[in-house]
């Protein structure tokens, strides 16, 4: 039985950070991780350059059925406290959009630093890979986890092994069974940032693989709705792109999402165009705001549905008028998700309620903490999860106990 202070379940970016801290504070830690190396989420995001955190995070860009449990972790470690530790290894990044940062290298460079955090502490931090685990029990103050073979016990365990998107990379609801096995509530998982499927009735637009166009994308009712202005890409399968993974997390079955195709200030917009040139149709119109391809499409279905297929000229304002507030808030009716092998995080996990927002630890279980993806907490598209991550195993390695 290999002894330590703290076992850490999972190499990911919650996981590494949860070492470094606990190892600077010079605990004896082994890192745990099922797969043959150390942050392979972290490797394949941002398009290979880690959009490792974005400068506008605040609780708001969380959801978790207790919106306030956030907040302690974050303020203690804030995107400009993970900037100075990126910029103290040399690694140069760039701010993309929207406050999003990016290595202007590879994400390869993140790794290593974490890597570097943890062998340069004053502590002792084995990460030890093809450690996939068989067995977690409690016996006494300590627990014993078996893996692979080894056996290892620690009087604290940290649960990091995130949530069961993105299969393929063998993400897997792990975090949840233990959480159970233990006692804990897990809040019902659901895939999130995860493109919208749609049906028969909207073949028309899966017919636009290929076409993006930036709108506006809302989902949601009551306190759980939020807009999001950026891109939404048409797929083969129905709708993708950043506003519409943004709007998928507060989205639920049954639903609609709104989208705003043209934004214009003047609703009688159409009725405008209709005056200074009564010779134009609604596809030209539509053209000059959009892709052709959806603008022809958008067009086809305003002729069906309002009968607007002729000259502006001999459209009734009244038409025109309900075009224009079907242009501002197109109402699709997903039949689903493309499900956990395209989500990017997962919504729900072990609940916050179980949880102290300061230190991460189980309220009724002493010496068991969660963090990262496997909690309650997920954040919106553009490095607020790996902010969570970051404060999250920050505040779970600060204070585990030496």
């Amino acid at each position: 039985m290999q002894q330590y202070d703290v076992i850490i379940l999972g190499a990911g970016a919650a996981g590494l950070m949860c070492a470094a801290r606990a190892g600077r504070r010079g605990l004896k830690v082994a890192v745990l991780e099922k797969a043959e190396k150390p942050g392979k989420k972290i490797l394949i995001s941002g398009g290979g350059r880690c959009n490792f955190t974005n400068t506008g995070t605040g609780p708001g860009n969380f959801l978790s059925a207790n919106p306030h449990f956030a907040k302690s972790a974050l303020a203690r470690y804030r995107p400009r406290d993970f900037i100075a530790l990126v910029d103290g290894h040399g690694i140069e990044w760039h701010e993309k959009t929207l406050g999003q940062l990016f290595c202007d290298g590879s994400a390869k460079q993140i790794v290593q630093m974490l890597l570097d955090e943890c062998s340069q502490s004053s502590g002792i931090v084995d990460v030890i890979c093809d450690a996939d685990v068989s067995a977690v029990v409690k016996e006494g103050d300590a627990f014993a986890v078996s893996a692979s073979g080894a056996h290892y016990s620690a009087r604290s365990l940290v649960i990091a092994t995130g949530g069961p998107s993105i299969p393929k990379m063998g993400a897997t609801g792990f975090a949840y069974d233990l959480a159970r096995q233990f006692g804990l509530k897990v809040v019902e998982p659901r895939p999130a940032l995860v493109p919208l499927t749609l049906g028969e009735d909207d073949l028309l637009f899966r017919e636009l693989s290929g076409v993006s166009a930036p709108v506006t994308a809302r989902a949601g009712t009551g306190k759980a709705k939020a807009s999001f202005k950026e891109a939404a890409l048409f797929t083969h399968k129905g709708l993708s792109g950043p506003a519409i993974l943004q709007a998928s997390s507060y989205w639920r079955h049954g639903e609609e999402v709104g989208i705003t195709f043209i934004e214009q200030k003047d609703a009688e917009w159409l009725i405008g165009i209709k005056r200074d040139n009564p010779r134009s149709g609604i596809r030209s119109a539509l053209r000059d705001h959009l892709p052709d391809r959806l603008a022809d499409a958008l067009a086809m279905k305003l002729a069906a549905e309002l009968g607007i297929e002729t000259e502006l000229g001999n459209v009734p304002d009244k038409l025109l008028r309900a075009a224009g507030a079907k242009l501002a808030d197109w109402r699709f009716s997903p039949n689903g998700t493309e499900g956990l092998a395209k989500a990017e995080v997962t919504i729900g996990g072990i609940s916050t309620s179980d949880l102290s927002s300061q230190t991460m630890e189980a309220k009724h279980i002493p010496g068991l903490y969660a963090i990262g993806e496997a909690v309650d907490v997920t954040g919106w598209l553009g490095g607020y999860n790996f902010q969570w991550a970051w404060a999250s195993g920050a505040a779970c390695g600060d204070s585990i106990a030496a």
